[in-house]
C-alpha cells in the first residue's frame, strides 16, 4: 500500500530522537515487531512511568498490546487510534502512528524556537518529557477546582463579616473571668489526659497480643518438630509386606515379558495368515 506523509512521519521519529532508523521498505510488508518497539517507544516517550508489556510473542499478546496502547492514548492523549490498522503493521499502520508523532512533535516546537532551530545532528539528542506535563497539567486543573470551591467559602464567611464584627467586638470588650477561663482549661486537660490513657489501653492491648501471638508461634514450632520426627521414623521403617511386594513385582515384570514375546509372536503369524489368504485369493482369481 501507498505510505502517505512516510517522509514527515521518519522525519518526526528522528526530530523526537528515535535511536533507529527507519525506511520505507520497513512497512512494505507487514512489520509488527518495528510497529510494536515504535508504539512502546512513543508510549515512554509520552510518559516514562506507564506499566504496558512489551511482550508480543504470541497472537493474544500482540492483541492485548495494541489494545492496550490504543486506551492508553485515548485516555492520556484524546488520540483515538484504529487498531485493525495497527494490528496489520503495514503502511496503513503509519497513519496512525502520525497522530502520536505529530502530538509528541507540535508539542516538541512549542517548547521554544531555539528546539526547532537545533542543528540536524543535535536534534536526535532532543529528549522531551511529556508525562511531567500531563502531571503539571493534572496537578493545575486540582489546584483551579481548589481555588474555585475556596473562594466560595471565602465568599460566605465575607458576607458574614457584617454580623461577625459585632459579636467579635462585644466578646474583646468583655473583662476575662478567671475563673471560667481556669474551668474550660481543666476540662481541656482532662480531655487530654484522657486520650493519653486510651493511647496507654491501646500500647498495653498490643503487647498482649503480641505475646498470645508468641506463644502460639512457639506451639506450632514445637508440633511442626514433633510432625517432622514422626515422618523421619516412618520413612526410616521398611513395611513388613515390602518383601512379598517386591518378588510379586519381580514376577510381574517376567510376566509382562512373557505377555510381550508371545503378543509380537501372535501378531506376525496373523500377519502372515493375512498374506496367505490374499496370496488365495489372488491365485483364485
Amino acid at each position: 500500500p501507498a505510505l502517505p506523509h512516510f517522509s514527515d512521519f521518519t522525519e518526526m521519529m528522528r526530530a523526537l530522537g528515535y535511536p533507529r532508523l527507519i525506511s520505507m521498505e520497513n512497512f512494505h510488508t507487514p512489520n509488527f515487531m518495528l510497529v510494536s518497539e515504535v508504539l512502546l517507544w512513543l508510549v515512554k516517550r509520552y510518559e516514562p512511568q506507564s506499566d504496558i508489556p512489551g511482550d508480543v510473542e504470541t497472537e493474544q499478546d500482540r492483541v492485548f498490546f495494541i489494545k492496550a496502547v490504543a486506551q492508553f492514548m485515548a485516555t492520556k492523549a484524546h488520540i483515538k487510534l484504529n487498531t485493525k490498522k495497527l494490528y496489520q503493521a503495514d503502511g496503513h499502520a503509519v497513519k496512525e502512528l502520525l497522530k502520536v508523532t505529530s502530538v509528541l512533535y507540535g508539542a516538541m516546537n512549542t517548547q521554544g524556537g531555539e528546539c526547532a532551530q537545533l542543528p540536524e545532528e543535535d536534534s536526535t539528542k532532543f529528549k522531551f518529557d511529556l508525562g511531567s506535563k500531563i502531571a503539571d497539567l493534572k496537578a493545575a486543573r486540582q489546584l483551579a477546582s481548589e481555588i474555585t470551591s475556596k473562594g466560595a467559602v471565602l465568599y460566605d464567611l465575607l458576607g458574614k463579616e457584617v454580623e461577625l464584627r459585632e459579636a467579635r467586638t462585644e466578646s474583646l470588650g468583655r473583662p476575662l473571668e478567671i475563673n471560667e477561663a481556669e474551668k474550660v482549661m481543666k476540662i481541656a486537660i482532662n480531655s487530654v489526659l484522657e486520650e493519653v490513657q486510651k493511647t496507654k489501653d491501646m500500647l498495653n492491648n498490643v503487647a498482649l497480643d503480641e505475646a498470645n501471638l508468641e506463644a502460639k508461634i512457639e506451639k506450632r514450632k514445637l508440633e511442626l518438630e514433633r510432625s517432622q520426627k514422626r515422618l523421619q521414623t516412618l520413612q526410616s521403617v521398611r513395611p513388613a509386606f515390602m518383601d512379598e511386594y517386591e518378588k510379586i513385582e519381580e514376577q510381574l515384570q517376567k510376566q509382562y515379558s512373557t505377555y510381550l514375546e508371545k503378543f509380537r509372536n501372535l501378531t506376525y503369524m496373523e500377519q502372515l495368515l493375512d498374506d496367505h489368504r490374499r496370496t488365495e485369493q489372488e491365485m483364485f482369481e
